[in-house]
């Protein structure tokens, strides 16, 4: 071929290219509808994974405060009765409601006779599990969309992918022509599909790693404060035998 003749398509098809709009807005626009409705779908995906995230960092950063604050408070040597009176009628976190659902039963039940105390131990402990178990499960809310976000956006982005590929793949079929110009758009648009599927999928996995983590902290720290208390409660139960 004529090195000018050569020049001339190069320079074509350059024009051609940088004629096209390249930006996410345009490939948005240019996509195909199926293409478009994938990438909507991991756009809100990937809002609604954000909106969790700061929620959820910052109801767990709250927890975490006052749950030191009430044990400094509960270890300061108070009475008990003296701390449910003030914290009876407004718990904050799941510490203060483990607390006041445990002194709650204690209270009902202290006018029990002596041979009754085992009983209520038990009964106290019950109620202690039944409150860490829901409280867990509030904890725990909205978690499994962060995992679900995580696990198929970017097989969602993916399914993008191969449909905008195809739709290239049939523009050259249409065409009879492989340059640039035609094969560009489709190419763009598949790729920004898998952008998008990671942009959502990648903040969800290591958030919802972050936040169980977390939740499993919380949930020990419930457990030890549950085990301790019932401790407390069962020499009280003793000092009254």
């Amino acid at each position: 071929m004529d090195p000018v003749t050569t020049a001339q398509i190069i320079t074509e098809t350059t024009v051609d290219t940088a004629a096209m709009d390249f930006s996410m807005w345009g490939l948005f626009l240019r996509a195909d509808i199926v293409v478009k409705l994938v990438m909507l779908g991991l756009l809100f995906a990937s809002i609604w994974s954000w909106a969790i995230i700061f929620d959820k960092w910052w109801r767990f950063a709250r927890i975490e405060r006052r749950a030191n604050q009430f044990e400094r408070i509960f270890w300061s040597g108070r009475s008990l009765d003296d701390l449910y009176q003030e914290m009876g009628h407004r718990p904050q976190h799941p510490f203060s409601v483990l607390f006041i659902a445990a002194m709650r039963e204690w209270r009902r039940s202290q006018d029990i006779a002596a041979s009754s105390f085992i009983g209520l131990k038990e009964r106290v402990d019950k109620v202690m599990q039944v409150t860490i178990s829901r409280e867990m499960v509030n904890l725990e809310g909205r978690l499994l969309f962060l995992a679900t976000v995580g696990a198929t956006a970017p097989f969602i982005g993916l399914f993008g992918t191969v449909w905008g590929i195809m739709n290239a793949f049939q523009s050259i079929a249409i065409s009879r022509d492989t340059n640039l110009a035609v094969v560009a758009p489709g190419i763009a648009e598949a790729l920004f599909a898998t952008a998008l599927g990671l942009l959502a999928a990648i903040p969800a996995v290591i958030f919802y790693n972050r936040f169980s983590n977390q939740v499993s902290r919380i949930g020990g720290r419930l457990e030890s404060f549950a085990d301790e208390f019932s401790a407390i409660l069962s020499r009280q139960l003793d000092e009254r035998g």
